[in-house]
């Protein structure tokens, strides 16, 4: 796993193409503060209108794919997320959290779009598409 000591950390950048160094918002999380708010500005850094940049990764439109020095890291890191998610889902009734966890290991076992939809769209959202088919 790349050190929290580790330089490249500094070199990413997030969505909006700007250097992104996402370790005081993990120090953050993980200390247990605001962890709300924190996770809003986690995935507004990471995550824009589908774009993202090398501080965070997806396959789609002109994303950037990870790079080979982060590759085994980062995939390994979903596959625990994955693993974690499975092990909580039974202990939680939060929808939101139901969702994600669905959508990781949708993701995981390669159903990418599956894991998109359910992350994506809302209940009803998906029944308004399920109504027009």
């Amino acid at each position: 796993m790349l050190s929290l000591d580790d330089n490249r950390w500094g070199t990413l950048t997030g969505a909006y193409r700007m250097k992104c160094d996402p370790r005081p918002l993990l120090a953050k999380l993980e200390s247990g503060r605001d962890r709300a708010t924190t996770w809003h500005e986690l995935w507004d850094e990471l995550h824009h209108q589908g774009g993202v940049g090398d501080a965070s990764y997806r396959t789609k439109g002109e994303n950037r794919k990870v790079p080979e020095w982060f590759e085994k890291d980062y995939f390994r890191s979903i596959q625990e997320l994955a693993q974690l998610g499975i092990s909580e889902i039974s202990r939680t009734d939060e929808r939101e959290a139901v969702r994600a966890i669905l959508s990781v290991v949708a993701i995981i076992k390669g159903l990418r779009t599956h894991g998109r939809f359910l992350l994506e769209y809302e209940e009803d959202e998906l029944l308004d598409m399920e109504s027009r088919l």
